[in-house]
């Protein structure tokens, strides 16, 4: 099936998907964007899994300060190249969860991270949390979906948030 430019750039403006991408996406779908979309995402969760065994020894700390300097987070976001760690996406990325730990208070990065015998609900854990720009999507979804446009794995190596006036177990 053909399709249009149109309809390429559209879906490429939706997903950030590649070009060809986009267009496989689409004639697999007969032209349905949102088939295309699914398709896209698929691929992506897919993508996603072969890479989470590899090693993330890049990456950098993101910092983010908040109400007039009263809270703030730092957060350590690996990757496997200094290569990605420089790109846009990646870097909006860090952006974004340190926003995440300002603004929902996490207390672990993931269930993983609990200490044993402690109990945590998915709130107290930064991938499980809805994302604060897209509370349809949990945090983990948006790490998946950079993992698909920069093609290297991602993980959330900590974070710690600090609020003015709190010690450490209040903030």
């Amino acid at each position: 099936m053909q399709v249009s430019t149109e309809a390429i750039k559209v879906l490429r403006e939706q997903t950030s998907a590649g070009i060809m991408e986009c267009k496989r996406a689409l004639q697999e779908s007969n032209g349905d964007i949102t088939a295309a979309t699914a398709i896209l995402k698929q691929r992506g969760h897919a993508m996603a899994k072969k890479k989470e065994t590899r090693v993330v020894g890049q990456g950098l700390v993101e910092a983010y300060i908040h109400g007039g300097g009263r809270i703030g987070a730092l957060i350590e976001v690996n990757c496997e190249s200094d290569f990605v760690a420089r790109t846009p996406e990646f870097k909006e990325l860090a952006h974004d969860l340190a926003m995440q730990v300002v603004a929902a208070k996490p207390r672990f990065v993931g269930q993983e991270n609990v200490p044993p015998g402690e109990e945590a609900l998915d709130e107290d854990c930064l991938l499980l949390q809805p994302f604060i720009k897209d509370p349809g999507k949990k945090v983990q979804d948006i790490i998946t979906e950079t993992i698909a446009k920069v093609r290297e794995n991602i993980k959330v190596k900590r974070f710690v948030r600090f609020e003015l006036g709190l010690d450490g177990k209040d903030a």
